[in-house]
């Protein structure tokens, strides 16, 4: 079929750029960590092209730097660079609310809001047992669906980055806490529960201890020089 051997391309780019954001997010591939397009070649077994297009598809997302004449390098981001994250994270999530109260959820959304609930019930689980890598994959989704009632696809594209982002950054931090399952959030349920109610006033109460939580937990960090 004409032109099959690109849409193969592109499926196999895709699947090495989510295969290596999967290892970045579960700590495999920790912040500073350096490689070369060959070594990812061999590591899946495939040709140089795929790879080094997927490697440029992390970079542009902000999960890895290029670096000069050696390869890649998977990005360190800073506790300052968190608290931006977060601030940005709050003003989308206070967008997409906003939006949800004033017009309400995009058409067939009733069936995006019980694939929401799901996502809260096992992301709480997640997070209440401090299973970290299935709390990220299912807290990733949870807010990539919820933030797509609104129905514009740039908001929630835009937000599941900075999310990304936000755990590339958590995950070093949160796998060296001793009491891991204790600084997971766990308000998924709540919150769906609130957007379902339409309590705009609930909503904003949550969002702003969600994010305030993670502001101070980003406090302590740099209280202790991490």
């Amino acid at each position: 079929m004409p032109g099959s051997g690109a849409v193969t391309r592109n499926t196999l780019r895709q699947q090495i750029a989510d295969a290596l954001r999967d290892e970045v997010l579960a700590g495999r591939l920790p912040p500073g960590t350096e490689f070369t397009v060959k070594q990812i070649a061999d590591k899946y077994e495939v040709s140089a092209t795929p790879v080094r297009e997927a490697l440029v598809d992390l970079s542009a997302q902000g999960l890895l730097e290029s670096v000069q004449h050696r390869g890649f390098r998977v990005r360190a981001f800073s506790v300052d660079d968190y608290r931006g994250m977060i601030e940005a994270r709050t003003l989308i999530v206070d967008g997409i609310f906003r939006r949800l109260v004033e017009r309400g959820t995009a058409p067939g959304s009733g069936e995006m809001l019980v694939s929401v609930r799901r996502r809260a019930e096992e992301a709480c689980r997640a997070a209440q047992s401090g299973s970290l890598e299935v709390l990220i994959g299912y807290d990733l989704r949870f807010w990539r669906e919820l933030s797509g009632l609104v129905g514009n696809t740039y908001i929630s594209d835009f937000l599941h980055r900075i999310r990304v982002q936000c755990w590339v950054f958590a995950v070093p931090h949160l796998k060296a806490a001793p009491d891991l399952h204790t600084g997971l959030w766990s308000g998924h349920n709540e919150l769906v529960d609130a957007v379902t109610r339409a309590d705009a006033d609930e909503v904003r109460a949550l969002v702003h201890a969600y994010n305030q939580r993670a502001l101070d937990w980003a406090a302590g960090l740099k209280a202790v020089g991490a």
